[in-house]
């Protein structure tokens, strides 16, 4: 099933015709050149995998070390189509043709199906490497008998081989004699000529129209017997036929023809035994120019590191590292690399995608980056991406971009647009791909702006799949509170006031328009003017938005941190416990072998004082002094066995205090790390309250700020566990309750009722500003301990990040230099430090570090 593309000339627009162009001048037969040129995506999931695998597979088999056969070979099915008929016959260049299709069939059917496999499988798949190719030419026609028949019909010359035929063979033979008898005379009648003076020595025979003829003089034409056969352009050379060699001539003008004949005879009798085959040798020709179009796909993806993703037969866009094929090319040209995007378009949550962003900042490339790989996919072209993405099959590709004005039909730009949103919206279903450009544009802004909502609306009711570029803030605020359609943001380095090209999803992006106007080059006055319409708190909305996502990209990092410390201590303190383990089972086992070899020891003293006292009652000696010496015995015996309890108890409490030592530490380590980072995330997210009063429940009206912020805004509506919150009549925004403060009584004398829509915005405005011109670039740590210092530090370097300045100073002294040390491996942790410098020495030197901030 072929896709349905909207409009006609949607190929056009994302430059899918350059990719067919290319593809084309990869395929090296004619038949290979066609099928490149009549390339159509397709929407059956079975049909787009089949054609994915075979060039995967080709480019896999082009990447190893066996042979490829050719596979350019000239296209001969006009040839064999002439055949049809009884009595015809090819040329002799359109039989090679034919033999030269077989023999590269054969070669690649060996070369497919001569795998190395230990398994006896029926199974395609399973018994071949490459098992979508082995299908095709397991399919194909096996003809080699007769191309080893065609070629044994010519010489080395590729000509018709004398031993052809036993009267092809007599012709050619009696042909050479007349020419050899021939040659004999004309060089001596052209001897006879020089020495008479009639020619020069230096004009020796020639041949025109097939016939041998002497060159001479007008003047002598008359002296040599024969016939003028030709005359030169000037008239000043004209060449005579001896009337020797006429009639030898003659004759071989009729064995020539005789000799044609006879070809003629021969090819004839191939055809008659080619045509029962015509069928499959047409066969031939057509796989053979199906593996030459694989081959120049193949090529394609190679030239581009194209690979085979996971395909999936539902409508899905979850691509890591995409490229634009075409614009990686130009800049590769340029010596300049390309920016990779991450894409995903998915059920049930980010079916649309709405990208803001400045201009020139690479939306319009983006878009035509998901138009453009998303129909290379569905025709069967490996793609420039990660091997780990997501592809699906959509049956319905829309898009509008460019201006489509059209003087016959009397349409404006924009109603262009709106005749191609008209049909966006008939054929809109759950299995449909939409891409806008620009939406919205075109018309009176706030119009404009309502319709494409409106539009997007519908989109998202239809459940299809979509991306739009624009800069309509409604459609900003729209795509944050609708399911199903998510924001995404082109970046823009505001320092260098140039673009990234770089796509984030999760948030609007800003226009940067006065940024944009100043770099360009725009009077100072004019922007200065336009600042002045809108108000300078509207044109700093934007960079405080990017301030805001810069923080919040900040603490990301430094939770990621946080939890790549956590883990590691968690590894230290497992090693340390399986250390402390093994050495406290090495101990028992010791002891353990002390103790038994204590016994023996005990034993054998034992035995031996048995046999004393053996001897002494032998020796009839005193009672008591008998029972004195084994109760002497047995009191040694009982202190040895009190010892040797008490050195492994002793032993054994030891280990034990050392291990729970070794866990307190660690312990009380991992509380201080929770400790900083609840008092750094604190000081950062939360403000100073003046009194700390339980949590009251909210209700719609209550004066509330968000965690980390200090902008005060009201409760609208609440749902669940979330609420509606609006920052000053301009911001709306879903915030869970758990993030939401009451405001205390100071802050509720700054929530004012907006009477503009940048009240809001003022507000946050004048705290930044107020905050701004009490912050000091200078920072005195002299004198603190190394973890005092740090933690200042920390909050110090926060503020200056938020506040947007470019330099601090940090004063630590000289002293044993531990301060600087500690000071500087925070630095090299902070992603927003660039860099770092001992301060000039006329001011400050080694005692102060200087520190540049992006």
């Amino acid at each position: 099933m072929i896709a349905s593309l909207f409009p006609n000339n949607y190929e056009q627009k994302i430059n899918f015709t350059e990719i067919k162009q290319l593809l084309q001048d990869a395929a090296g037969s004619p038949m290979g050149k066609e099928l490149a040129a009549a390339l159509t995506a397709s929407s059956d999931f079975g049909e787009v995998s089949l054609n994915l695998k075979q060039t995967d597979q080709m480019l896999r088999l082009m990447s190893g070390d066996r042979h490829i056969p050719y596979l350019c070979t000239d296209d001969c099915r006009y040839a064999l189509h002439a055949i049809r008929p009884q009595g015809t016959y090819m040329e002799e260049s359109e039989l090679l043709m034919v033999a030269n299709m077989l023999d590269s069939l054969e070669d690649f059917r060996k070369t497919i199906l001569s795998t190395d496999n230990t398994k006896s499988s029926d199974d395609i798949t399973e018994k071949y490497e490459f098992p979508e190719l082995a299908q095709i030419v397991q399919d194909a026609p096996s003809l080699p008998k007769t191309a080893v028949s065609i070629r044994a019909l010519f010489n080395e010359e590729q000509q018709i081989a004398d031993n052809a035929s036993k009267e092809l063979y007599r012709i050619r033979r009696e042909l050479r004699n007349v020419e050899q008898s021939i040659s004999g005379a004309i060089r001596r009648i052209a001897r006879q000529a020089k020495e008479a003076g009639w020619i020069n020595a230096d004009v020796h025979p020639a041949l025109r129209d097939g016939r041998l003829v002497i060159p001479l003089p007008p003047e002598h034409k008359r002296k040599l017997k024969g016939i003028v056969y030709d005359e030169s352009a000037t008239g000043k050379t004209v060449y005579v036929e001896p009337a020797e060699i006429v009639e030898a001539n003659n004759m071989i003008r009729e064995l020539e023809a005789e000799e044609r004949r006879e070809i003629i005879k021969i090819l004839t009798s191939v055809a008659d035994k080619l045509r029962p085959n015509l069928k499959q040798l047409l066969d031939g020709v057509r796989i053979l120019g199906l593996l030459d179009f694989i081959r120049a796909k193949a090529k394609l993806a190679q030239s581009m590191s194209a690979v085979l993703p996971q395909v999936t037969d539902k409508p899905l866009i979850r691509w890591q590292q995409c490229r634009h094929p075409l614009l990686e090319r130009s800049l590769k040209q340029h010596g300049r690399a390309i920016v990779p995007l991450d894409i995903t378009l998915e059920e049930p949550k980010s079916r649309f995608l709405v990208i803001s962003g400045p201009n020139a900042g690479g939306k319009s490339v983006c878009l035509k980056t998901v138009g453009l790989l998303q129909l290379m996919l569905q025709s069967g072209l490996l793609l420039p991406l990660d091997a780990n993405s997501r592809c699906g099959i959509f049956s319905n590709l829309c898009i509008d971009i460019g201006d489509e004005q059209s003087i016959e039909d009397d349409l404006s730009t924009y109603s262009s647009h709106l005749a191609n949103m008209k049909q966006f919206v008939k054929i809109a279903d759950e299995r449909t791909l939409i891409l806008i450009d620009e939406f919205g544009s075109g018309t009176e802004p706030q119009i404009g702006g309502a319709i494409a909502q409106s539009l997007l609306n519908q989109f998202n009711k239809s459940e299809a799949f979509g991306v739009v570029t624009t800069h309509f803030q409604n459609l900003k605020t729209f795509a944050e509170e609708t399911p199903g359609i998510i924001n995404g943001a082109m970046l823009y380095d505001r320092h260098r006031l140039q673009p990234l090209f770089k796509l984030e999803t999760g948030r609007p992006g800003s226009s940067f328009a006065i940024e944009i106007a100043r770099k360009i080059g725009l009077p100072e006055n004019v922007i200065q003017e336009a600042t002045d319409i809108v108000g300078t708190d509207y044109v700093n909305m934007d960079k405080f938005l990017q301030d805001i996502v810069r923080d919040k990209r900040y603490w990301e990092q430094k939770r990621a941190n946080i939890r790549r410390e956590e883990k590691r201590l968690e590894e230290l303190t497992g090693e340390y416990s399986r250390k402390i383990e093994t050495i406290d089972s090495e101990t028992k086992k010791i002891l353990s072998e002390a103790r038994d070899e204590a016994r023996e020891i005990i034993k054998q003293s034992g035995k031996e004082i048995e046999r004393t006292i053996r001897e002494i009652k032998e020796a009839e000696a005193e009672k008591e002094r008998t029972r004195l010496i084994r109760a002497r015995l047995n009191s040694y015996e009982k202190e040895l066995a009190l010892e040797e309890t008490a050195d492994l108890h002793i032993k054994e409490e030891k280990y034990r205090r050392e291990l729970e030592k070794i866990k307190r530490r660690e312990k009380r380590k991992q509380q201080k790390k929770n400790k900083q980072i609840d008092e750094s995330v604190t000081a950062k997210e939360t403000i100073e309250s003046p009194s700390l009063e339980k949590q009251k429940p909210f209700k719609v009206g209550d004066a509330v700020r968000i965690s980390g912020q200090k902008a005060i805004g009201s409760i609208l509506e609440m749902k669940d566990d979330t609420a509606l919150i609006s920052m000053g009549g301009i911001i709306k925004s879903y915030v869970p309750l758990t993030r939401l403060h009451h405001a205390v009584p100071e802050e509720k004398k700054g929530l004012q009722k907006p009477s503009t829509p940048i009240a809001g915005a003022k507000m946050i405005v004048d705290q930044i500003h107020e905050k701004r011109l009490h912050f000091k670039q200078d920072l005195d740590v002299r004198g603190m301990r190394a973890n005092e210092a740090v933690q200042s530090v920390s909050y110090f370097i926060d503020d200056a990040i938020q506040l947007g300045i470019s330099r601090v100073r940090i004063l630590h002294g000289t002293g044993t230099g531990a301060l600087r040390m500690a000071i500087r491996e925070y630095l090299e942790g902070v992603g927003s430090v660039r860099k770092y410098a001992d301060e000039h020495v006329q001011f400050g030197g080694a005692g102060i570090t200087v520190v540049d901030l992006e």
